[in-house]
């Protein structure tokens, strides 16, 4: 586990304590995807929070400004922490632990699924329904299309991948010809 992992996670874990005693979890959450998304989606955004020669103070002023009535004190404080020691780059990892302690506090664990086409809400039920039964926790999907895979759906839980494409298929047919050989 890298020191950036590491890092993300303590705050991730502090942010989520205060978002839970003020029972805003979710609302949390969800600013912090606004975020992240506003900043990997604007490639000037990107380079004027990771441009070393613009100072901190005006990195700061400029997002306390944009950002200020738009999400909660605590996201605020945490943005404004994390510019403060130089950690922007921290963003993305910050979420994606955040969204895993948040998940784990619910009962809950986020499924990442690669398909061929966009699932149907449908699709994305029934996808949640079997894999919830399967590692016993309510599931949250994100779908992916895929269109390097041939068919079939890839599930990807936690750090587990179920591999129910086509060519992960071929390729566990391949590998037992292989062993038989």
């Amino acid at each position: 586990m890298s020191q950036d992992t590491v890092a993300a996670k303590r705050y991730a874990r502090a942010l989520f304590e205060v978002a839970a005693q003020q029972q805003k979890g979710l609302e949390v959450e969800e600013e912090l995807r606004a975020i992240v998304s506003a900043i990997e989606g604007d490639a000037d955004t990107q380079k004027f929070i990771s441009t070393p020669n613009i100072p901190r103070s005006v990195k700061m002023d400029v997002l306390t400004k944009a950002l200020a009535g738009k999400i909660s004190k605590p996201v605020l404080n945490t943005i404004e922490l994390l510019l403060e020691k130089g950690r922007t780059d921290l963003f993305a990892e910050l979420l994606n632990s955040y969204v895993k302690i948040q998940g784990a506090s619910l009962g809950m664990a986020d499924a990442t699924v690669y398909s061929t086409y966009p699932l149907s809400d449908r699709e994305k039920e029934q996808v949640a329904s079997e894999f919830g039964q399967m590692v016993q926790q309510k599931i949250r999907v994100t779908n992916v299309v895929d269109e390097t895979l041939l068919g079939g759906l890839k599930v990807v839980i936690g750090d587990k991948l179920y591999d129910g494409s086509l060519a992960g298929k071929l390729d566990r047919l391949e590998k037992s010809f292989n062993r038989q050989a």
